[in-house]
């Protein structure tokens, strides 16, 4: 059963988990110094927020899928919408590591599908960096039938972007 997925970017984590705490009745299941999410049942969701991307409001949105087969299916999906579409497998963010795809609806909200393998010590794994590793960019180059774009700090975004959250918040701060 896929999980509805909504990350929020927020100023102050510490006010912000215990606003949500209270709100969900729950405790974070993960509770890190940059972010924190909820895996809730009631209402299933995946709820995350993170002091990561700067502006506070939606980061973005998702499903998690349980399974590779979900997660393709939902890739599929995505593809049919119409809008470009970027896998990101072997991604390490959000301490965990998982497969993804995403894409953008047409108002430009960014839409992240993704199978969690497991979780990982810091926010953006081994390489916590705003450049994307030449493997991850052969990864992209492969899909068929779709134009490679820039990946960064867990979400697609054009390099421009990327550079300029570089270069105000420093590698490894850049959006997620």
């Amino acid at each position: 059963m896929k999980r509805f997925h909504v990350h929020l970017s927020v100023h102050d984590i510490d006010a912000s988990v215990r606003f949500y705490s209270t709100l969900f009745a729950a405790e974070p299941t993960v509770h890190q110094s940059e972010y924190a999410k909820w895996m809730l049942e009631d209402p299933r969701v995946n709820f995350a927020i993170s002091t990561r991307s700067g502006s506070p409001g939606i980061d973005h949105l998702g499903i998690q899928a349980e399974n590779a087969d979900e997660l393709a299916e939902l890739g599929v999906r995505l593809d049919r919408a119409g809008q470009a579409v970027v896998a990101e497998p072997g991604a390490e963010c959000c301490h965990a590591q998982s497969d993804k795809v995403w894409s953008q609806d047409p108002q430009g909200t960014r839409w992240e599908t993704f199978h969690t393998m497991g979780s990982i010590a810091t926010y953006h794994g081994a390489k916590d960096t705003c450049e994307m590793s030449s493997a991850r960019a052969a990864d992209l180059e492969a899909m068929a039938g779709h134009k490679r774009q820039d990946v960064s700090c867990c979400a697609p975004v054009k390099t421009a972007v990327r550079k300029a959250a570089c270069a105000i918040n420093g590698c490894g701060t850049a959006t997620h």
